[in-house]
């Protein structure tokens, strides 16, 4: 239980809370709050944090708010941009949005009884003293391009008004509200405990976890998460269990142990930067918690085969508040039991579906993440958005890769849902490199003078149908179940082939580099925003070949050995074949000859020479392997008494 008085503690600085003075009287109200952090984002999706003690920070308190700290290349992951001969780099405070205080629920401070908190300072990098750089400045760069860019083209293009809901002209919108909100999952087990995938595949397949009542350790957990969340002003709407997960069981001392289980939590949407920050503080905030409560919790994208992934789904909305006041959303149509959306809408939408190709890399950053990309697991593998059966029947189609949701009843609720990030994904880059890509459709639809009627028809398109944006060879709606109603054949020519591993999803941003033509629709053109992804690309290559290296090589071994003889030498030919087929499996990828080479070494060579494409078709080979190697398995040790 929580031991302590949460009203008394500090959660939250706002933006205008952030000048010296409040600062220095806040944390002098606080004593609780012992240090101050100030936390950057690199190109690893890293966050910076270094203690300074309060006595320290309000010692220096001016130049600390205004020019924050110093550290070098070393300590942070940007490569290309600062190395060890041009290393300075600067983490300068972020005063747009909120700051939060973290607290050590393990820490007690020893005066005022409650936990020890340390006060997070969202923050920019700086490198050389004059460069911005890092995940957040690309965000920041990216709304206010879309955002300059959105203005421009609604005042030249005003024909778009007529088909607007609640808009008359340009002349009556104030300023432009970029909204944005992730669903975080995530699994929960008690310390030591192994999956066991056979149960597990058999919950999921049941639903019997889904929306299910949480008992026992996990329920404290996430009612006291909850709780403390909302003392941060998230505005946490619900946490519940997801599909993955077996109940829990009783051990012999009275204590649940067992635990394997997966839950989500949402909570309301902010402005892009804000819930950027808001999404990476909630999960230190549930780690804390949970393991408070003697439970780990992992965000790996998919930290069991076989069994559904943790995806974070983000969604996004373009509004305008008006000179009034009042706020409308720009993605509604006029008449909505006529059309699904403004032609905003369908430009932001296709150009999502256009250009995802060049925001794969970002949604899907390591071998981890395209384990959850996969059929059959609610996770979304084809390019394909769902509208809905009619303009009056809102869609959920959980197949698809972005979805239209619509609320009748509210029209600023209308926005659209991407599937594919997992809570891994970079999600500074990823909202400012989608939006970027919307603003392409935007442009392309406003430009074309195009109807909300023309933009259904264009989104609806068939095989081989012309279109002014889309391309031909190529469909990009469908209301039908994608893993069930479509062959793989079938689904590869109508929605496009996805990348199956890091490297290829890295070869849309140019064949080996990250060329500024390439990614220009989600740079803008802008050199600094290049220069970021050219970093982000080779901080993720690298990533990939050293997890595969000292990592999944090492786990492919272990699941080898684990893969042990279990029947006597007089068995049926049915075992003798089932273990002759396991054996071969297991020495093709892990077991040296003298004149054979196994796969597992050819990766490694392949790593040790920086050859990439090598290595990626080495990956794909040993991964068909190892699922060949699982079923056989399976079907021989299910066999034996």
């Amino acid at each position: 239980m929580i031991k302590f008085d949460l009203n008394r503690m500090l959660f939250t600085l706002t933006p205008e809370e952030h000048d010296e003075e409040t600062v220095r009287s806040k944390l002098e109200a606080h004593p609780e709050v012992r240090f101050v952090s100030f936390t950057g984002v690199d190109m690893g999706n890293h966050q910076t944090d270094e203690k300074i003690p309060v006595s320290a920070f309000t010692a220096h308190i001016k130049k600390l708010l205004e020019d924050g700290v110093q550290t070098d290349g070393s300590s942070v992951a940007l490569p290309t941009i600062a190395d060890l001969s041009n290393a300075r780099v600067d983490i300068v405070p972020n005063h747009d949005v909120n700051w939060y205080v973290e607290y050590n629920y393990d820490n007690i401070d020893y005066e005022s009884g409650l936990p020890t908190g340390t006060l997070r300072i969202p923050s920019f990098l700086r490198h050389n003293g004059d460069k911005m750089v890092g995940s957040r400045v690309f965000l920041k760069d990216a709304v206010e391009r879309f955002t300059k860019r959105l203005h421009e083209l609604l005042r030249n293009n005003p024909y778009v008004f007529e088909h607007i809901g609640g808009v008359p002209s340009y002349e009556k919108i104030d300023e432009l509200v970029l909204k944005n909100a992730t669903e975080l999952e995530f699994w929960v087990k008690t310390p030591d405990d192994k999956a066991d995938r056979d149960q597990l595949s058999i919950a999921q397949e049941l639903k019997e976890q889904y929306w299910q009542r949480v008992s026992g350790p996990v329920a404290t957990a996430m009612e006291q998460t909850l709780e403390i969340l909302g003392h941060y002003g998230f505005g946490v709407e619900m946490g519940h269990k997801e599909v993955g997960g077996v109940k829990a069981k009783m051990g012999n001392s009275g204590n649940f142990d067992h635990i394997m289980e997966q839950l989500e939590i949402d909570w309301q949407y902010a402005g892009p930067m804000q819930a950027a920050d808001n999404e990476a503080q909630i999960k230190h905030i549930i780690r804390d918690v949970f393991r408070m409560n003697n439970l780990e919790v992992t965000f790996a994208a998919k930290p069991i085969h076989g069994v559904a992934g943790s995806g974070e789904h983000t969604h996004f909305c373009v509004a305008a508040r008006l000179k009034d006041g009042s706020e409308v959303n720009l993605f509604e149509p006029i008449n909505k039991e006529k059309d699904f959306m403004s032609p905003i809408g369908y430009g932001a939408l296709m150009g999502i579906l256009k250009n995802y190709e060049k925001l794969y890399p970002i949604v899907a950053p390591d071998h981890d993440s395209f384990q959850r990309l996969k059929p059959g697991y609610e996770a979304p593998v084809c390019i394909v958005t769902s509208l809905g059966m009619d303009h009056n029947t809102p869609s959920r189609n959980r197949t698809v890769l972005i979805g239209l949701v619509r609320d009748l009843k509210n029209p600023l609720s209308t926005r659209f849902e991407l599937r594919s990030p997992n809570p891994h994904t970079n999600t500074f880059l990823i909202i400012g490199a989608t939006y970027m890509a919307m603003l392409d459709g935007i442009r392309a639809v406003l430009e074309a003078g195009k109807t909300s009627n023309e933009l259904e028809a264009s989104i609806s398109k068939k095989y081989g149908e012309e279109d002014f944006y889309l391309d031909k060879d190529r469909e990009y709606r469908s209301e039908q179940d994608i893993y069930t109603d479509y062959s793989i054949e079938e689904r590869e020519k109508l929605f496009g082939t996805p990348p199956a591993n890091v490297w290829q999803s890295f070869l849309s941003w140019g064949d080996g580099s990250c060329d500024p033509k390439e990614v220009e629709v989600i740079t803008g053109g802008d050199e600094t925003a290049a220069m970021i992804l050219r970093s982000y690309r080779e901080q993720m290559i690298l990533k990939w070949s050293v997890e595969y290296h000292d990592r999944y090589i090492q786990n492919t071994m272990d699941f080898l050995r684990d893969c042990v003889k279990l029947h006597d030498d007089d068995n049926n030919e049915y075992d003798l074949n089932n273990w002759k087929r396991v054996s071969e499996l297991r020495s093709e990828v892990g077991h040296e000859e003298k004149d054979r080479v196994s796969l597992l070494m050819q990766a490694r060579n392949a790593i040790e020479r920086s050859d990439y494409p090598e290595l990626s078709k080495l990956e794909l080979e040993i991964e068909e392997k190892l699922e060949e190697l699982a079923d056989v398995y399976d079907r021989y040790r299910r066999n034996i008494f």
